[in-house]
């Protein structure tokens, strides 16, 4: 059974820093795409960045390029976001997201919100 379990949300003050991560389980082949995707209330989700596995080929949304970075950690089947220089407008669930074997999977979401 796949999962996706999201960590690492939480509040931050503009500027500040968070790291996401994602923990995969369930997969039986390396041939993945990873992706974080945010939804901001009253807004459509929207692709924050993508790395395919194993060849970690990564692309970002061209707003989101120089402040966050996906990486992946694949002895510990985890995939991250980093994120930096966080503003108000950064605020959103994020989720993360496998396609996999034509089919896509959803994790919960983590919270992440950007006040001071």
């Amino acid at each position: 059974q796949v999962q996706l379990v999201e960590s690492g949300g939480g509040l931050v003050q503009p500027g500040g820093s968070l790291r996401l991560s994602c923990a995969a389980s369930g997969f039986t082949s390396s041939s993945i795409v990873m992706s974080w995707y945010r939804q901001a209330p009253g807004k459509e989700r929207e692709l924050v960045a993508t790395i395919t596995l194993p060849y970690s080929f990564t692309n970002y949304a061209d707003s989101l390029k120089g402040r966050f970075t996906i990486s992946r950690d694949n002895a510990k089947n985890t995939v991250y976001l980093q994120m930096n220089s966080l503003k108000p407008e950064d605020t959103a669930v994020y989720y993360c997201n496998a396609k996999w074997g034509g089919r896509t999977y959803w994790g919960q979401g983590t919270q992440v919100t950007v006040s001071s």
